[in-house]
């Protein structure tokens, strides 16, 4: 967890809340997270309000506990989250 700064394990998931200047770049993050779980084919749970996003990562297929594929995903959105 320490390469992942303020993500928080929480009831078998990873998560983390992302806070941007506006919606639109909210969206735009929204976007790229897609882009970049399709690539991995594991897909997060996103919420929206406004211009935060926030970030569950579990993996089903494992029972819905973390797995490597959950911090993979969270290495990179790191890497492109611009926030």
């Amino acid at each position: 967890m320490g390469s992942l700064p303020g993500w928080t394990f929480e009831a078998d998931s990873l998560k983390k809340t992302y806070s941007f200047g506006s919606f639109r770049e909210a969206m735009s993050f929204l976007v790229r997270i897609g882009f970049e779980a399709e690539e991995l084919n594991h897909h997060p749970e996103l919420f929206n309000v406004y211009s935060t996003v926030t970030v569950t990562l579990r993996t089903h297929d494992a029972g819905n506990k973390v797995t490597d594929k959950d911090i993979d995903l969270a290495t990179r959105l790191e890497r492109i989250a611009w926030i």
